[in-house]
């Protein structure tokens, strides 16, 4: 049976953290600001840009009144932003082995443009059937819009959402699709905490959860 699988992409398919806290420094060194520490980074990232400069701001004491003219920073970098960023082990196997039965999706709240930057960075981006970040305008996830126009894009067959955190979680149970939750992404709270259909530790593990899944349907 062929599925719709849609995928988020930070702390899912890649580890971009590196890159996104390299440009965030250099946004808060233009305002004199003490840089954010990748532990940091890590807990800023997942409801987009917007949010994760307003974070930055808070944890430095940078007021509001600089959020805009620091997120037009931070985004003239984004698209430059590749060069740390790195695939998570087993996933080029992965998608090469789902995109041979199954359509696949990128569902994220990273800008559009720095999203396809990195995957033809990465020799990716061929693999994906649609891709919506999250200056869509219907919305950014955790609201279900952006991820049904995904799936919607794919045609036809079982749906499934793969990601790393909260936000992933909610978005697919607001979606009404079962979530698919990699655990060693960017989530902040324990894997039992967060409502999911199934839970993976590497992506080699991936298709064979998705098989069974697709079985029991």
């Amino acid at each position: 049976m062929s599925a719709r699988i849609v995928f988020d992409l930070d702390g899912t398919l890649i580890d971009s953290a590196r890159d996104i806290q390299g440009i965030a420094n250099a946004a808060l060194k233009s305002v004199g600001a003490a840089p954010v520490t990748l532990e940091e980074t890590h807990g800023f990232i997942g409801e987009g840009i917007h949010v994760f400069v307003a974070k930055m701001r808070a944890a430095r004491g940078i007021p509001d009144s600089e959020q805009e003219r620091l997120l037009a920073d931070v985004v003239s970098r984004y698209d430059d932003a590749v060069t740390l960023t790195e695939v998570y082990p087993g996933v080029r196997d992965m998608l090469a082995t789902l995109s041979s039965h199954h359509q696949l999706g990128i569902c994220t709240n990273k800008l559009r443009s720095p999203c396809m930057a990195v995957l033809a960075h990465l020799g990716m981006g061929e693999l994906f059937g649609t891709v919506w970040g999250g200056d869509n305008p219907l919305g950014r996830k955790p609201d279900p819009a952006p991820l049904l126009a995904a799936f919607a894009d794919l045609g036809e067959g079982p749906c499934l959402y793969v990601g790393d955190s909260e936000v992933d979680a909610e978005t697919a149970q607001r979606a009404g699709v079962p979530f698919l939750l990699f655990t060693g992404g960017y989530r902040r709270t324990p894997v039992e905490s967060i409502p999911h259909a199934a839970a993976f530790d590497h992506h080699a593990e991936l298709p064979a959860i998705v098989e069974g899944l697709l079985a029991s349907a």
